[in-house]
């Protein structure tokens, strides 16, 4: 499950809530979003020990020439896979950021803390589909073990993407809940994502696609991951997870 830190109070009440009505989720990733004061490492100590639990890292944020702050949290509450992104510019201009990328952190990590699982990202609709697979390729080779992908509305897609991925590689394929026709049209708009034309902002239909993705992740011996945005988790997930 994907959970957003908006607060400390408001995660808490999260992770409770997929304890109690989800048992069958087993791990908790958190993105790091600037716009928030929780970082994602930070965030993820709340799940423990409910959960394995994985931090996303923005690669743009951490100095090359300091220690990586979040190494000792990690291993003081067993925290052992972490998800590396390039990181957005902040909205903030006058906070440090680095001209680095998710390779360069990937390759930081398989140096400093090789004991760690490294996931990069996976992006079906940022570029190009060689583009895509190129990148996978480098970070790969940089020491990443495997892929969280951002949420796919499309099977057919999901499958075209699962040939670019050797088959040691772990992957986690993503879904999120769109209920609304304006959430509808920014996946379209912003991120240039692929919806099948059966595709309606309706619970039934982001349930039915939940179940169909957690079965073709089954099937591949991979895993998959939620994000629930503004619906109930046990509303969106119960008798699917």
């Amino acid at each position: 499950m994907e959970l957003v830190p908006r607060s400390r109070s408001g995660l808490r009440a999260e992770i409770a809530q997929v304890v109690a009505a989800l048992p069958g989720v087993d791990t908790v990733n958190i993105p790091d979003l600037t716009r928030y004061s929780l970082r994602s490492w930070l965030g993820c100590t709340f799940a423990r020990p409910h959960h394995a639990a994985v931090p996303h890292l923005r690669a743009v944020d951490f100095n090359p020439r300091e220690p990586l702050p979040f190494l000792p949290i990690l291993a003081e509450r067993g925290i052992h896979e972490v998800l590396v992104v390039t990181g957005d510019a902040p909205a903030d201009m006058s906070a440090k950021v680095y001209d680095l990328g998710a390779v360069d952190l990937i390759r930081r990590l398989n140096r400093e803390a090789p004991h760690l699982t490294v996931y990069a990202g996976l992006d079906p609709y940022r570029q190009s589909f060689a583009r895509e697979r190129d990148y996978l390729e480098r970070k790969l080779d940089a020491g990443a073990t495997g892929f969280f992908t951002q949420p796919f509305f499309d099977l057919r897609v999901m499958d075209a993407y699962s040939d670019l991925i050797p088959d040691d590689a772990q992957v986690w394929w993503g879904a999120t809940s769109i209920l609304t026709e304006s959430s509808l049209n920014y996946w379209r708009a912003r991120n240039h994502a692929v919806f099948p034309r059966t595709f309606t902002p309706t619970l039934e239909c982001n349930r039915a696609f939940a179940a169909n993705l957690l079965k073709f992740a089954r099937e591949r011996v991979q895993h998959a991951y939620f994000m629930p945005v503004k619906v109930d988790v046990q509303a969106y997930l119960q008798g699917i997870v």
